[in-house]
């Protein structure tokens, strides 16, 4: 065939694209397509290497090189808030303070989350009690046996195995589930 051009020479890689860069791995004359930071103080900055050297250089990379295990740890947590500052909110809140400012839980509700009194079927409405009441259809003076009975029923009937693993039945299930541990709940306080 014919003359073979080679465009790895720099002369003309280079003049045929700008945008083409040669690969910065010392020596090598591949494409460089393939970015990676140059440091974890410049990580915005980047090395352009080949498919291969980029692979060896990530094999090699270690943001945390050089870091103290009290660095790290900084570092770390600082990323989970993404790097912004954060602070304690408000001053010295009890849990209290927050029942009281959430009207919606109602007065049955003490400080630990229990209810002061059992649920019943003519629990408050907007209550986390008459909620949990409604989603399992009780009525009257609600006891741990009627409870236990109404769970296995509901979970029978809306089991995602049972309904062919439909999403509606495992939303169900996470709202029965909940409901369930709200009355017992109530039932042991």
């Amino acid at each position: 065939m014919g003359s073979s051009l080679n465009l790895h020479t720099p002369e003309i890689f280079g003049a045929q694209d700008p945008d083409i860069r040669c690969c910065d791995w010392p020596g090598c004359r591949d494409e460089g397509r393939h970015r990676a930071p140059k440091s974890r103080k410049e990580i915005e900055t980047y090395h352009w290497f080949c498919l291969g050297h980029v692979r060896q250089y990530n094999k090699g990379w270690n943001y945390y090189a050089g870091m103290s295990d009290a660095e790290v740890e900084a570092d770390v947590r600082y990323d989970t808030v993404w790097h912004r500052p954060s602070w304690p909110l408000g001053g010295n809140v009890t849990p209290d303070d927050v029942i009281d400012n959430l009207g919606e839980f109602g007065p049955e509700w003490n400080s630990a989350g229990g209810a002061t009194r059992p649920p019943d079927g003519h629990a408050k409405p907007g209550t986390r009690q008459a909620w949990a009441v409604a989603v399992f259809s009780l009525s009257g003076p609600v006891n741990n046996e009627a409870a236990k009975s109404r769970y296995k029923e509901l979970v029978k009937q809306h089991h995602p195995d049972t309904n062919g693993g439909d999403k509606a039945a495992e939303e169900k299930i996470k709202e029965i589930n909940e409901a369930y541990q709200i009355i017992m709940e109530m039932l042991a306080s």
